[in-house]
C-alpha cells in the first residue's frame, strides 16, 4: 500500500503537470470567479517561493534533498503498521518524488491552483503538494489517537 500510494501520486502529479501545462492558456483561466483558478507558475523556491533566489543551484539541492526524503519516508513506512499512516507516508513520498523530478526535468515546479477570495490570495500550488499537505495532516490526525 505505501508504495503503491507513492507511485500513484507520483503519477497522477506528473499527469496532471503535462495535460494543465499544455492545455492552460498563458494568462491562466478562470474556473471560478474570484476563488479559483488555473495558472501556469514556474517556482524554482520551494513552498510558497522561499529560496527561489538559489537559482540552479537551490533546484539541485532541493530536487536531492526531496528524492532523499521520500526515501526515508519509503524506508521508514515499511515499519508502520497503521495503515491510515502507511497512505499518508506514501502520499507525503509520492508529492516529494513528483516536485523533486519536476526540478530535475524542468528546472523548476510547475503549480498551477490558483485560490483567491477577494484581497487574499493562496500562493499557486499542484497535486504534488497538497499530496504532501494532506498526507502530514492524516499523519499528525492518525498519531495523536
Amino acid at each position: 500500500m505505501l508504495y503503491g500510494v507513492a507511485f500513484g501520486v507520483l503519477i497522477l502529479d506528473l499527469l496532471s503537470k503535462g495535460i494543465l501545462e499544455a492545455f492552460i492558456p498563458p494568462f491562466g483561466l478562470v474556473v471560478i470567479p474570484g476563488f479559483f483558478s488555473l495558472v501556469k507558475v514556474r517556482n524554482p523556491g520551494v513552498a510558497f517561493g522561499l529560496f527561489r533566489e538559489l537559482g540552479a543551484p537551490g533546484v539541485w539541492l532541493w530536487a536531492v534533498l526531496g528524492f532523499l526524503a521520500a526515501g526515508l519516508i519509503l524506508w521508514w513506512g515499511r515499519a508502520e503498521e497503521d495503515k491510515r499512516r502507511r497512505l499518508a507516508l506514501g502520499m507525503i513520498a509520492g508529492g516529494a518524488l513528483g516536485n523533486s523530478l519536476d526540478r530535475v526535468l524542468h528546472g523548476a515546479v510547475f503549480d498551477f491552483v490558483d485560490l483567491h477570495w477577494g484581497p487574499y490570495h493562496w500562493p499557486a500550488f499542484n497535486l504534488a503538494d497538497a499530496a504532501i499537505t494532506l498526507g502530514v495532516g492524516i499523519y499528525l490526525w492518525r498519531f495523536k489517537r
